[in-house]
């Protein structure tokens, strides 16, 4: 395999925010040694996130083994995953907001036709459910773990308990069609046809689109991770993986 100098388009605030928890993680463990640095360590996991390259892409550029880099990638993983806040604790944080947007997005993943669990009909794909909540400013603020792709937006953010936490923390919440019905303090627009709506209703329609298109720059940050953009691993990982780069995306982004 060819080996070429690359460059990551991630801050070094990212690289120094994990190759310290990485440091950390080592001296808890008592280890003495590794084939690679945490620097390094912490440079290979941001290429396997931020560019999507493979084990073994990754084990000719660092010059150890494909076993090695699925290691190193795992732990710096499961390290960050776990520093992701809580849907609590970003609720806390947007206390103070004058409102909030909330979305779903869908991470494509590698699948079959008979796996009908994970095939999105809004999409036409098969994928992962990952419910999104952004500040007024298009900010990420929380992304939620992953769910089937035929899990419907309303339904994922009942299950995660969005709509109850923000009803009670009382923060207005903006969303989009997919979630009529949610109650609380989700605010929707009017359903029917353009031509049927009322005047009224397509002036509130059209206040409601501007906001709610806010959420499209936090979407697009998750996605700016090119492995989330068609995942190959196991379903069960994928969670650990969104939540790893929301960690990354908030400690870069202080």
């Amino acid at each position: 395999m060819l080996v070429y100098p690359s460059g990551i388009d991630v801050s070094s605030s990212a690289l120094r925010f994990l190759a310290a928890r990485l440091r950390e993680h080592r001296r808890v463990l008592g280890t003495r040694w590794r084939r690679l640095s945490v620097g390094r360590q912490a440079l290979l996991a941001l290429a396997h996130l931020r560019n999507g390259h493979t084990y073994a892409q990754l084990a000719a550029g660092f010059g150890v083994g494909i076993t090695t880099v699925y290691r190193y990638v795992t732990e710096a993983v499961e390290l960050l995953a776990a520093l992701a806040p809580t849907l609590a604790e970003a609720v806390r944080t947007a206390s103070m907001k004058a409102y909030l947007i909330l979305d779903g997005t869908l991470l494509p993943i590698d699948r079959i036709a008979a796996d009908r669990p994970f095939y999105s009909g809004k999409h036409k794909k098969h994928g992962m459910n990952v419910q999104v909540i952004a500040d007024p400013k298009g900010r990420l603020l929380w992304a939620s773990p992953a769910l089937p792709g035929a899990v419907h937006d309303v339904r994922a953010a009942r299950e995660h308990g969005v709509i109850d936490a923000l009803a009670e923390a009382g923060i207005d919440c903006w969303a989009d069609k997919g979630y009529q019905g949610a109650g609380g303090t989700v605010r929707v627009p009017y359903r029917g046809r353009w031509e049927s709506l009322s005047a009224g209703q397509q002036a509130v329609n059209r206040a409601h689109a501007k906001i709610r298109a806010l959420v499209e720059p936090a979407v697009a940050t998750l996605k700016s991770w090119r492995l989330l953009r068609k995942l190959r691993c196991s379903t069960t990982r994928i969670t650990s993986l969104v939540q790893a780069v929301l960690s990354l995306h908030l400690a870069s982004s202080d």
